[in-house]
């Protein structure tokens, strides 16, 4: 195909460690997955901490996706465990989605197990790519990561990928369809500051941790807390808006290599996609934060009028 070339025969066909897929060589129970995914989170399932609502479930098409979303939360990344109790209801045991997650998570054996089980993969491209081609599931990746995850409050509608584009050459080479997905609302769960990229790079955690930030919060229980420490979240509405797929610039057939323009192409559209999505969402949250102002405007006159 025009802007496809031979794939590279050093290409990785195998994942080592924990994160590989499948793990110990065996096809992952989708019993075991959804049954750890459905215990996730009892606020969630009960809907006694959290909201929890997800728009959009007609555009995943039937055949394996590659699931493409932006990242909120912090360490304790209430989105992701959200999307998983939401998918879980909405799909059953039928359809499982396998998270891709950074290798840190994957460095403490008893946290590596535990994601497993999860049917968390490690963030490989070979990994994806097995996943999605051989053994034709979904994969959700969040490519901004670290970064988007704990990018400053102010910026909670705007995603950021953080330059990083190898999710659009996964999804080229397998020829899978791309699903954007955006979500809201688990960025409230704590206030981010700075994301202290420039402390990050200081203290050279790019090169040790394969980190590049080290940020500053408000949130439960630390108060003003400094480095990517988990949280308790505080009660918020998560939110998602899956949207329909979004049309590669080229279709690369089995063995071909996509050319970088389609990626960055490809890459732009996805991004776009995603921040479309995100825009919606903000623009359904104003009316309420509108609602709220007023109504303290109203409550400061009452006060003012008493006293």
């Amino acid at each position: 195909s025009r802007g496809c070339s031979p794939r590279s025969t050093s290409f990785k066909q195998t994942a080592d460690s924990h994160g590989r897929f499948p793990p110990e060589g065996r096809e992952p129970t989708p019993v075991v997955s959804a049954k750890v995914q459905q215990g996730s989170g009892g606020g969630l399932q009960r809907n006694t901490w959290f909201g929890l609502s997800v728009k959009g479930w007609e555009h995943l098409p039937a055949r394996a996706s590659l699931l493409v979303s932006n990242h909120s939360g912090g360490t304790t990344i209430p989105d992701m465990w959200g999307l998983m109790v939401a998918w879980h209801r909405h799909f059953g045991t039928g359809r499982v989605v396998h998270p891709m997650a950074h290798d840190m998570i994957f460095l403490v054996p008893a946290v590596a197990e535990a994601f497993a089980r999860l049917g968390v993969l490690r963030g490989a491209r070979e990994v994806a790519e097995r996943v999605l081609t051989e053994h034709k599931r979904d994969v959700l990746v969040c490519p901004g990561g670290d970064r988007d995850t704990w990018r400053p409050w102010r910026d909670r509608y705007r995603v950021n990928f953080a330059g990083r584009k190898g999710y659009a050459r996964i999804a080229l080479r397998a020829g899978v369809p791309v699903v954007p997905v955006a979500n809201a609302g688990a960025h409230s769960t704590l206030i981010v500051l700075s994301d202290g990229a420039r402390i990050a790079r200081t203290l050279r955690f790019p090169e040790i941790f394969r980190a590049e930030i080290f940020p500053v919060h408000l949130s439960v229980p630390w108060g003003l807390g400094v480095g990517p420490m988990p949280h308790l979240p505080m009660p918020s509405n998560l939110r998602y808006r899956i949207g329909p797929p979004v049309a590669p610039p080229i279709a690369c057939t089995p063995g071909q290599e996509p050319a970088e323009e389609a990626v960055l192409a490809y890459d732009v559209a996805i991004r776009a996609a995603v921040q479309a999505l995100l825009d919606q969402l903000r623009e359904e949250e104003e009316p309420a934060q509108k609602r709220l102002m007023n109504h303290a405007k109203r409550l400061r006159a009452r006060v003012r009028s008493r006293g």
